[in-house]
């Protein structure tokens, strides 16, 4: 992990920028920012960085927190000023009042986390060209919803239909999105080759990001189980409906682990806790997402050894990396008006990928699937000798070929 962390610059900069936001392609390689070969021309100095939190707060433990320590990382090596601002409710409306707090206090580079800051740098950017917008997990799709319409319109949420440049100005914007579907399939084919066969997907909402999760997940499930030729295993799917675990998704969650689910893949902030709840008293197990959850599950449940592996995207270094090359390093123009698609940079060391599993104690990696094995399936997925889909279009029992899975809808909403 501490690799991973540290992903050189010249790495993420060698890389060319595929502006696809969410666009469907089974591409597994990946583009990022072009390189500006001119010498920085901003003092760094003259920058203040903020971070507004979606729905979650800088202790959530997942999405917010990683984001929160990057910024602040970043903020104490370079001597530049950092705040982070909560919105009072979770609505667009509160997003944007942060965010003007922020901007009027002088902050001039605005980290945002998570999906739902589409509508709020719709309504916000314009209003603040001087200030850089940097935000994680932003699609497309995500500004189109609001963007048409406010420009008295209906949207029919499929962003290929639009020309993003029409209705959303992202002259001061840049946004990051990950390939999920990647990490969802290396954890499904991981707990496979790991042995279970009684497998779970709980996912939050059923929000783009979440579906490739899923998605992902039931491939590498699959893929794994047709390679050791087997066809008795099993996958029960369900959204929650929301980001956070209560009593009745933590019934469900009993459910299926009374019935023989041995592991649930719980994919959508704090909903982790009805699987967690609901597998301790099972004696089972989970597999946690976004960051390696392994300490996060064990410090909740009070027990050890209860994670599989988690399926990870790299929110830490993409908010490092790219605030070090646009303050640091004068690149702005590299990053704006881009959506930038990241999943897999290197074949050879999982750990420098934008997408991966845990190399250290976070998978519990044995003899029938070790480090090495797992080295060698993402050798194979960079090689594009394993392709995975990211079509959300589909239902989950669509790209299962030897395996039974059971579509269960929502658990609410």
């Amino acid at each position: 992990m501490k690799k991973f962390l540290a992903l050189t610059l010249a790495l993420v900069m060698s890389l060319s920028l595929v502006a696809c936001g969410d666009k469907k392609t089974d591409d597994t390689k990946t583009d990022e920012p072009d390189q500006k070969t001119e010498q920085p021309t901003e003092n760094e100095g003259a920058y203040k960085v903020a971070m507004i939190t979606d729905y979650g707060d800088i202790t959530d433990q997942s999405f917010n927190q990683t984001t929160y320590e990057a910024c602040k990382a970043f903020a104490e090596d370079n001597d530049i000023e950092f705040n982070y601002f909560k919105p009072v409710g979770d609505n667009t409306a509160d997003r944007v009042a942060m965010i003007e707090k922020a901007a009027d206090e002088g902050y001039n580079v605005i980290v945002m986390p998570g999906y739902a800051f589409g509508g709020a740098i719709v309504e916000a950017a314009p209003e603040f060209p001087d200030v850089k917008f940097i935000a994680l997990d932003v699609a497309a799709g995500d500004l189109l919803e609001t963007a048409v319409a406010k420009a008295g319109k209906t949207y029919d949420y499929t962003p290929d239909n639009w020309d993003l440049s029409e209705y959303v100005d992202m002259s001061n914007v840049y946004c990051a999105v990950y390939q999920e579907e990647l990490c969802g399939y290396m954890a499904g084919y991981a707990a496979v080759k790991l042995g279970y066969k009684n497998l779970g997907f709980l996912g939050g909402m059923a929000v783009p990001a979440v579906v490739r999760y899923g998605y992902g997940f039931v491939q590498g499930v699959d893929a794994a189980a047709a390679d050791l030729g087997l066809t008795d295993v099993s996958l029960n799917y369900v959204y929650g409906g929301q980001f956070f675990g209560d009593a009745d998704i933590t019934a469900v969650m009993d459910t299926w682990y009374a019935g023989g689910t041995e592991v649930v893949f719980a994919c959508g902030g704090g909903i982790y806790t009805s699987a967690v709840d609901a597998a301790k008293k099972a004696n089972a197990k989970v597999i946690g997402v976004d960051v390696d959850q392994a300490g996060v599950i064990a410090g909740y449940a009070g027990v050890e050894g209860m994670t599989v592996t988690s399926a990870m995207k790299g929110l830490y270094p993409t908010t490092y990396d790219t605030l070090t090359d646009v303050i640091v390093n004068g690149n702005w123009d590299a990053y704006k008006g881009k959506i930038a698609t990241l999943g897999l940079v290197s074949g050879d060391d999982p750990e420098l990928n934008y997408v991966q599993i845990p190399m250290g104690e976070g998978t519990q990696w044995s003899d029938s699937f070790t480090q090495d094995d797992y080295k060698a399936m993402v050798k194979d997925m960079f090689d594009g000798k394993i392709t995975v889909s990211n079509d959300v279009s589909k239902a989950p029992s669509d790209f299962a070929t030897v395996i039974a899975v059971e579509d269960q809808g929502a658990i609410k909403g």
